[in-house]
């Protein structure tokens, strides 16, 4: 496989075998915090109002960036509408809240496992015990994204604090060679992740409470970010309806409850009636909702979200209405 170019940060002059000034220099995200400082004397009341001030500063951060945040859902949503993927790209912290938002989905939405995937630096025994030296190779990167075959239809997104981790580079930058539409969430501007992704989300949250410690503010907004483009993406194809969880997968208990309450409430039936109707169509959420809401019988409502790609708002109109 052909190894390509990655972007990084201006290399500086080398003394005694380490760099006389590093790249991390810049990063806002690795610098110390004045907000913290003598934190080890601090009782452990102070160190907690410390961090709660310090997170409160975290929306604020994602705020700004929700133009570029809107742009993304949308992507996805029409990436997944034409049967294309989203496949995050991570390592350490921002690997680990990649792959939660990822195995999120098919609970959730319903979604194929193939259709919201994660790629992390070190595979999955790195998501319980830190592999953290695959992270500085690109060509790894590369190796890993080119075993899943990005295309045109697929949208890969690098999710790294800093902007600058080679694997996720080096990934993110191939499978946009290979065609897909690619996206980056960083922590900084101004990056080499940026420079190899068609848009960029950054999320300026500032130095950490534990300098460099992405795992606090850095990883808790790229947490809210994933949330809002994963769930904006569903709702935009249809898999929510008002704001209930349509396309809960009864796969236990708890979500089999949610899914007779989402149906009571979002059809004004009582429970026995959600009950009988979620049997006759098939333990099918959408199917109940569609069958209830337009008055059809489950032939016509698998008939209607077939046409309709899933989207149950418009299997009960049976309409189209392009994203």
């Amino acid at each position: 496989m052909a190894t390509l170019t990655v972007l990084e940060q201006p290399a500086t002059p080398m003394k005694n075998g380490f760099q006389a000034r590093s790249a991390f220099d810049v990063l806002t995200t690795e610098t110390a915090n004045s907000a913290s400082e003598g934190l080890d004397k601090k009782s452990a009341l102070e160190i907690a109002r410390i961090i709660n001030q310090e997170d409160s500063k975290i929306a604020s951060a994602v705020k700004k960036a929700l133009p570029e945040i809107a742009i993304v859902i949308d992507t996805v949503a029409r990436s997944l509408r034409d049967g294309g993927r989203l496949i995050y790209i991570g390592a350490g912290s921002s690997g680990r809240i990649s792959s939660l938002d990822a195995s999120e989905c098919p609970p959730t939405f319903s979604t194929a496992p193939s259709q919201v995937q994660y790629l992390m630096a070190g595979g999955a025994k790195a998501l319980a015990s830190a592999s953290d030296v695959n992270e500085d190779s690109p060509e790894i990167g590369q190796r890993d994204i080119a075993r899943r075959r990005p295309t045109r239809k697929d949208i890969v997104i690098g999710v790294s604090a800093s902007g600058r981790t080679p694997y996720v580079v080096g990934a993110v930058e191939y499978a946009r060679a290979r065609g897909a539409k690619t996206a980056a969430i960083t922590c900084n501007p101004s990056t080499a992740l940026s420079g190899v992704s068609d848009i960029t989300i950054v999320a300026e949250v500032g130095p950490e409470v534990i300098a460099g410690s992405t795992r606090m503010k850095a990883s808790t907004a790229q947490k809210m970010i994933l949330n809002m483009i994963t769930t904006g993406a569903m709702t935009r194809l249809g898999y929510v309806y008002e704001n209930q969880m349509v396309n809960v997968h009864m796969k236990n208990e708890k979500l089999v409850e949610r899914g007779i309450r989402v149906l009571m409430k979002v059809c004004g039936i009582d429970r026995d009636t959600a009950i009988r109707t979620i049997k006759s169509a098939g333990k099918s959420i959408p199917i109940a909702v569609v069958m209830l809401k337009a008055g059809v019988d489950k032939m016509e409502a698998v008939r209607r979200l077939q046409k309709s790609d899933g989207n149950v708002r418009l299997a009960i109109e049976d309409s189209r209405l392009e994203l």
